[in-house]
């Protein structure tokens, strides 16, 4: 089975000159935890994951910073001053065991999928999970029914 086969699509992107509290609107609104980096031609130039944005935050600890402080201080930093770049990548070709020893090699929760130079799409652990339940699923056998 290949990247291809599981991957998403649908990939939320920022340029590296935006602030880093767009990348959290994005991340709230979307639901994603890693959004890739790209310049004005689509071609990756790194990723930022939920852990640098939090890593780049003012702690909530602190219970005299209000939320509006914590965003005007996102607002101030931009995405290429956090971003993981360059970021390691696949092809809609890897296959998906190759993907997920990189993954493991190197610690991370998704890899942008690269073809021809542009990012075409995005597969994180989860779709890892997805893939290994559904091809366990396939595996066992059906428990019968009888009494």
């Amino acid at each position: 089975m290949t990247v291809r086969q599981i991957m998403s699509t649908k990939v939320f992107t920022v340029h590296p000159d935006k602030k880093l509290f767009v990348v959290g609107e994005v991340m709230e609104w979307a639901h994603v935890r890693h959004v890739p980096v790209v310049d004005a031609h689509g071609r990756l130039v790194g990723i930022v994951s939920h852990r640098d944005l939090l890593r780049a935050s003012i702690s909530s600890v602190e219970t005299h910073i209000v939320r509006a402080e914590r965003r005007q201080h996102l607002a101030q930093i931009a995405v290429a001053q956090v971003m993981q770049a360059p970021a390691h990548t696949v092809t809609p070709e890897t296959t998906v065991r190759q993907a997920a020893a990189i993954m493991r090699t190197f610690h991370v929760g998704c890899l942008p999928v690269i073809e021809n130079g542009v990012l075409v799409g995005i597969v994180m652990a989860h779709d890892m999970l997805g893939h290994i339940v559904h091809s366990l699923s396939l595996s066992e056998p059906q428990a019968s029914s009888a009494a």
